[in-house]
């Protein structure tokens, strides 16, 4: 260092811009543009001290720096939905149209089937899939395929596509769309937690793959096959595990999550569905939020007691769309006009309660399948799965505000699907055919401002071709795979 004057990077001021801290020590944020907007209003209660403060203790400077590195490091993607399951992704310096000649593919790696979307963590990639050694695909809604092979779990180097360490177990499969797996890798404390489409559970050191336990639902619950297969993505909280993947007498499961061991197990459903939980704050109260397939409820994720419970059936048990809270209005919906908004407060006891705002109709809401809608204030964007078009809802009345076709199939079709992913003041769409698409959503249109094609559809639906995956965004780009691939698509900004 040329220079022995203690320094500072000064928010707000072009990178390298420096400013005096105590003598006797010199701070180094190596940063190659400005923080972004968002990561300065996170970095306020952490660098600005610092600053206000220029002769503070070395230990409170050595504090903000650790949170100053801490927040500005690019999110991961560790589980469905992201970091905070909320389908957001706050880096900055990503590109907002392509370039003519498409995004670059930074590498390509081989996977096999499956609908599991990938999980990012640490500079691992983590993605699940399915050999198939014998058995025929028929992709029959109304019947489940036997298909033998084996279930993996592959973790790959986020940099260059290799293989580091593959976790691996013969399994059949009795269900229907049969390519694979079907959850999302969860992360949590170096630990991976691995579900698989027959129910096998494991919990994996993140580093070599080791298992710490394992478990199969159906054998150590009586837990029983959807048919579709287990799709309730694994969520950790705390010390505890949940998913939605039970008997009869209890499809919410709590385990302990570095063991395995039942904690508890409620909430009376005819069959499990599809849906993973989420853990909500209201009213002061942590609550667990589980849509079965008869009922939308909310739990005490300590007690597994249940504080309220709403009727809300869609057909053939499909629920599978991860309900959505803002402010006090929780959204679900599902196929046949299924829907509900609920209205959450507390009684004079401060325990939770919800009674119904409004419900689905032929002429209202969006029925969500397969990709999780996403709510921006009291607006909802969703695919609609009875029809396939993408939709545009108000989350106060249910009334439609518009609805397109160009994200999804480009025409009326069933579970046409685009997965929904905001960055900043732009959302980015990954719909079945395989493009990316970067669009402005608001409550008065649809509005595309870029599209590529970034991977090949290679499973098949109503007689159409889908990648049905919801990708990771982490590191400035995108993962997505399809049946035979894994791709990185970069998505930052070039100097």
């Amino acid at each position: 260092m040329a220079s022995k004057r203690p320094t500072a990077f000064i928010l707000g001021e072009p990178a390298g811009v420096i400013a005096e801290v105590p003598a006797g020590f010199r701070l180094v944020f190596p940063w190659t543009e400005p923080p972004s907007i968002l990561s300065i209003q996170k970095l306020s209660l952490g660098v600005m001290p610092m600053l206000l403060r220029p002769f503070m203790s070395f230990g409170l400077a050595l504090f903000a720096i650790v949170a100053a590195i801490h927040t500005l490091r690019a999110d991961d993607w560790p589980q469905w939905l992201g970091p905070r399951a909320d389908a957001t992704w706050t880096e900055s310096g990503i590109i907002k149209a392509f370039p003519k000649t498409g995004p670059v593919i930074s590498w390509k790696a081989e996977v096999a089937g499956g609908f599991s979307g990938p999980a990012v963590v640490k500079g691992k990639v983590l993605v699940s899939d399915f050999v198939r050694s014998e058995g025929k695909v028929t992709n029959d809604f109304n019947a489940r395929d036997t298909n033998k092979g084996t279930e993996r779990l592959l973790c790959l180097d986020a940099e260059t596509g290799d293989l580091l360490w593959k976790y691996e177990y013969p399994e059949e499969y009795k269900i229907s769309y049969p390519a694979g797996p079907r959850c999302t890798p969860t992360v949590a404390a170096d630990l991976v937690y691995h579900l698989g489409a027959e129910g096998h559970l494991a919990c994996l050191s993140l580093k070599d793959g080791k298992p710490v336990w394992k478990l199969n639902l159906k054998e150590a619950f009586q837990s029983k096959t959807p048919m579709w297969g287990f799709c309730s993505h694994p969520v950790i909280d705390g010390d505890n595990l949940y998913l939605i993947a039970g008997p009869e007498d209890g499809a919410l499961l709590c385990l302990e999550a570095q063991t395995g061991t039942l904690r508890w197990k409620t909430i009376q459903s005819k069959e499990p569905g599809y849906a993973p939980v989420v853990v909500i704050n209201h009213s002061g109260r942590k609550q667990i939020i589980a849509w079965t397939a008869t009922s939308l409820n909310s739990v005490d994720p300590a007690l597994g007691k249940v504080h309220w419970s709403l009727p809300l059936e869609p057909k053939y048990g499909m629920s599978i769309m991860a309900p959505r809270l803002s402010g006090d209005l929780l959204f679900a919906s599902g196929i046949s006009n299924t829907a509900m908004v609920a209205k959450l407060s507390a009684d004079a006891s401060g325990n939770p309660e919800a009674s119904e705002l409004w419900r689905g109709t032929t002429s209202n809401a969006v029925y969500c399948g397969n990709s999780t809608p996403f709510v921006s204030g009291d607006t909802i964007f969703g695919c609609d799965c009875n029809t396939g078009a993408f939709r545009a809802v108000d989350l106060l009345s249910g009334s439609r505000l518009w609805e397109t076709f160009k994200p999804t199939t480009g025409k009326r079709a069933n579970h046409g699907t685009a997965f929904i992913v905001r960055n900043a003041d732009l959302y980015y769409l990954f719909s079945e055919t395989g493009h990316l698409i970067i669009a402005k959503l608001d409550a008065k249109g649809y509005k595309e401002l870029s599209r590529a094609k970034v991977i090949e559809p290679t499973n098949s639906s109503y007689n159409r071709g889908i990648v049905w995956v919801h990708p990771a965004f982490a590191d400035k780009a995108m993962f997505i795979r399809n049946d035979k691939e894994i791709v990185r698509v970069d998505l930052s900004v070039k100097p």
